[in-house]
């Protein structure tokens, strides 16, 4: 028997009083109804002046003596948030998931828009979604060079719409320095990676990792750091992890890349780190067809963690916190329409990612022990 609405309201304010600022979904899923449901409650009971409504959260109503500012109003009916991602990216459309869910807990329709991979693609684009009437943006610009970065950075730093930027992280001093940003502590995420391989009793190990993107180059300067410095470290070196991996021009200084297999028996290294998951698939493939096993003679991790589990061996991977990062960075964008968007500084997260440990790593081998003997340390 369907419950009558007045009694699941007053239930939705006992909960709301008791424990505070409640998710809406939560209250759904205790309430056994929808989630389209309960939000047509809380906005009648907000409404009514017996609970407020935030993004996505049902909060009780202060006391006068405790308020110390009033609360924020509804977000009034608007156009839609503009969502800007690169095209064919598998890594940054798990954020777009866990953005969806925040907007739609808060009653905001999104506009996706796919950037091409093409230099400045992303600023025609957004334009025509302002055009449009988009009331804020979440965007995620593909940056494969700093040059293409840089030029992004006077545009950006002039929207007159509140903007979030998801997994990007302007240089120190830009004109994007004070934008909202959301991102992965990659450095961190490396730490994980090569503290889980000299666990081991690794002592050489090689990056293989992209260089046309934003995340590639923070993993570079996290590995360069992080290996230079790590007592447990010996040998290390980096080397592209696909030879189309590069921005578009190539730099002209640029080197062309150590063959993996190659670079793995110069060193005498016993692991390696790959960015991204397709790219660290492709290469233990060719490892193996060249007489290197994984994890018997080189134990793998995986950067990424989208496809690095459904290898023929599941890689061992680090996995940033995609759908959290989306969900930040869309609670930061509601943030800032509900409450305008010279409200307060600006913030720049960084959310931690995590290892997960599959069959890729091991402890070095006996054979490859007595093997590394041979090689000089750096």
């Amino acid at each position: 028997m369907r419950e009558p609405v007045d009694l699941r309201r007053q239930r939705i304010l006992a909960v709301v009083q008791s424990r505070g600022a409640t998710r809406v979904s939560d209250l759904a899923a205790e309430l056994a109804v929808s989630v389209v449901t309960l939000r047509r409650d809380v906005e009648e009971l907000a409404r009514e002046g017996k609970l407020r409504r935030g993004h996505g959260v049902a909060r009780p109503v202060l006391p006068e003596t405790e308020r110390a500012a009033p609360p924020p109003e509804p977000l009034p009916d608007g156009g839609p948030v503009a969502v800007v991602v690169p095209e064919r990216h598998a890594y940054l459309y798990e954020m777009l998931h866990g953005a969806r869910t925040t907007f739609e807990e808060a009653g905001i329709r999104i506009g996706l828009h796919i950037a091409p991979p093409i230099a400045g693609a992303e600023k025609p684009i957004v334009e025509r979604a302002l055009a449009d009437g988009a009331r804020g943006l979440l965007i995620a610009p593909r940056w494969r060079s700093r040059a293409t970065e840089e030029a992004d950075y006077t545009w950006l730093s002039r929207l007159d719409v509140p903007a979030v930027l998801m997994e990007r992280r302007p240089r120190s001093g830009s004109a994007l320095h004070a934008m909202d940003t959301v991102c992965t502590d990659h450095w961190f995420g490396v730490h994980l990676a090569l503290d889980h391989l000299t666990g081991l009793g690794h002592r050489r190990i090689v990056l293989a990792a992209r260089d046309d993107s934003p995340t590639a180059r923070a993993l570079r300067s996290a590995f360069t750091e992080i290996a230079a410095a790590h007592p447990d470290i010996d040998s290390w070196a980096i080397t592209l992890s696909s030879p189309a991996a590069t921005p578009t021009p190539a730099p002209a200084n640029a080197e062309p890349p150590a063959e993996l297999t190659s670079l793995l028996g110069e060193l005498g290294a016993t692991a390696a780190l790959l960015h991204g998951d397709v790219d660290a698939l492709m290469l233990v493939q060719k490892l193996r067809d060249s007489g290197v096993r994984v994890p018997e003679d080189c134990s793998a991790i995986a950067y990424d963690d989208v496809v690095a589990g459904l290898g023929s061996t599941p890689l061992t991977a680090v996995s940033p916190p995609k759908a959290e990062i989306g969900r930040a960075a869309a609670e930061l964008l509601l943030r800032r329409l509900e409450r305008g968007v010279s409200s307060g500084p600006a913030r720049r997260l960084e959310v931690l990612p995590e290892l997960n440990v599959r069959g890729s790593t091991q402890p070095p081998s006996l054979a490859t022990e007595v093997t590394d003997a041979t090689h000089v340390s750096k």
